[in-house]
């Protein structure tokens, strides 16, 4: 059964993140938006919205003792909302290899707000980001992926656990080296039950369980 949840559209707001938190009351709340002035990224960075976009946020109550990775589960729910992306760990959306989108999660006790960013389409692009469609697509797309999105979410949070294989099967970072902030190379070759990206370093298994990591080109599995 699909667990009911209240949609609020609008064209512009400052944050879905924000007015998700905000309008949360006995029922998950689902904010989908074409644009936003104040989004957010990974860490705080700005957010650059293309001129067509989706911002779209989640607001849900959580065990405070649930600590499943909600970001990889947001991916994940993405993956399998939108056709033809494929998830970079921790938190990007990417087709052939350039990013399309981004997912940020936020949690404070038992709330949780999770929020997906997506280029729909992007004629000028910046270096190193791409856009979901080669054409302008219309005005709709942006409701119709955020409320897949939504929906995918809300089932994947009601499940035990999380569906790592799938999880998985989806990312393209497995296989490929990579290098991470401050200094650090290696080769991905897992992501364990809590999330985090497991890399082969010098004939030893680490495990990564935040930061920026970037794919070495040439390196596909």
């Amino acid at each position: 059964m699909a667990t009911p949840y209240l949609q609020l559209r609008r064209e512009e707001v400052p944050s879905t993140q924000d007015l998700a938190r905000a309008e949360l009351q006995r029922l998950p709340v689902a904010v989908i938006a074409e644009r936003q002035t104040a989004g957010r990224g990974r860490t705080g960075a700005a957010w650059v919205t293309a001129p067509r976009a989706l911002a779209v946020s989640v607001a849900f109550s959580t065990a405070e003792e649930d600590r499943r990775p909600l970001s990889l589960m947001a991916g994940l729910a993405a993956f399998r909302a939108i056709d033809g992306v494929s998830l970079k760990w921790p938190n990007d959306l990417v087709v052939d290899d350039l990013k399309v989108g981004g997912i940020l999660v936020e949690r404070s006790g038992g709330l949780a707000v999770a929020g997906m960013g997506v280029n729909l389409w992007w004629p000028q692009a910046p270096d190193g980001v791409g856009s979901l469609k080669d054409a302008d697509p219309g005005p709709e797309l942006h409701a119709t992926i955020g409320g897949l999105w939504a929906a995918e979410l809300l089932r994947l949070v009601d499940l035990d656990g999380w569906p790592i294989s799938d999880y998985r099967a989806a990312c393209v970072t497995l296989g490929r080296e990579i290098t991470w902030e401050p200094d650090g190379s290696g080769k991905a070759v897992d992501v364990n039950k809590d999330g985090e990206l497991v890399v082969e370093q010098s004939g030893k298994l680490r495990a990564i369980n935040s930061g920026a990591i970037r794919h070495v080109r040439g390196t596909h599995p």
